[in-house]
């Protein structure tokens, strides 16, 4: 295994965004910053994936919503819904996000692990966004390597503070993809989905208490499962100072979740694939630090 494992990026992971808006588009060129100042991403640099197409995106969307996305022509409920603007921008930003997450997995089956720079988009469902995601990243890359005959089963260990809700919905009814999501119980979504495995958090939940539930779950999870790739959301909102979270976890409790995820998996020999789900901190450079901790701790695990 290398010991820079891949990391993905593409400049249109950041989108053009109205003035003003809540969603801190920034973070996406700023945490690519960080990790070429550190060398994360060793000496060739990123990989820089391809715009996922269409016939990838009906894998795990309905064509209506997909046609609508490309040709700016969603109804205008569900651009509320997704708290983006309809725009030729955020199209071409969600198509890389989601052909950056496809990469990395084809990348983490050959190298072991491999981490996007974006991605995580999982209150998006087949029919409609929601919660400032467009296209759910891990579910059309999941549903393309099954296709594909490349992967028999694939876990998704959801630890952004949000259920992910649209992707418990897309595999509701698919076997072949095992839905973990542990979550802040009384954020949004206010209407949950039923994942094939949901860990509700009480407000202000603390690092040992997370960790301490993680490592009772993940072990038995991989073990039971078998599943040929794990799909890591590497949400940075459980932290105390993210905006929109509710727990209480600190860099340190994120950097050693990380490493506990990361490490579980290249350990049973599963290949990983890292997203960072969301993030909300209005500082965007202490954001895209926090971020970093994914692709730092992939690298460090990985030179070991």
């Amino acid at each position: 295994m290398s010991s820079s494992p891949p990391v993905i990026h593409h400049p249109a992971f950041r989108a053009e965004m109205p003035a003003g808006h809540r969603f801190p588009m920034d973070k996406f060129s700023r945490l690519a910053s960080v990790l070429e100042a550190e060398g994360v991403p060793g000496p060739d640099g990123f990989h820089r994936p391809e715009y996922i197409d269409v016939e990838t995106l009906r894998l795990a969307h309905t064509e209506d919503y997909v046609r609508g996305v490309i040709e700016l022509s969603l109804p205008a409920d569900v651009v509320r819904r997704i708290g983006m603007p309809n725009t030729d921008s955020v199209a071409t930003r969600a198509r890389a996000a989601t052909g950056g997450t496809l990469l990395a997995a084809r990348l983490a089956l050959e190298h072991g692990v491999a981490c996007n720079t974006a991605g995580g988009s999982h209150h998006a469902s087949a029919e409609s966004g929601a919660g400032f995601c467009v296209f759910n990243d891990v579910a059309v890359a999941a549903r393309r390597l099954l296709a594909e005959g490349l992967i028999g089963k694939a876990l998704v260990v959801d630890l952004d503070v949000h259920q992910g809700d649209g992707t418990a919905r897309i595999f509701e009814d698919d076997p072949s993809v095992f839905t973990f999501s542990m979550h802040a119980e009384k954020n949004f979504p206010h209407r949950k989905a039923v994942s094939d495995l949901d860990v509700e958090l009480a407000d202000g939940t603390s690092d040992a208490d997370y960790l301490e539930k993680l490592e009772t779950i993940l072990p038995a999870l991989l073990g039971g499962v078998r599943p040929d790739i794990v799909f890591f959301n590497a949400g940075v909102d459980p932290h105390a100072d993210d905006k929109l979270g509710r727990l209480s976890l600190t860099d340190e409790g994120l950097t050693r979740r990380e490493a506990y995820v990361l490490g579980a998996c290249l350990s049973s020999g599963t290949p990983v694939v890292g997203v960072i789900g969301g993030g909300y901190d209005a500082d965007i450079d202490r954001l895209a630090a926090r971020h970093a901790i994914l692709h730092r701790t992939a690298k460090s695990l990985c030179s070991r």
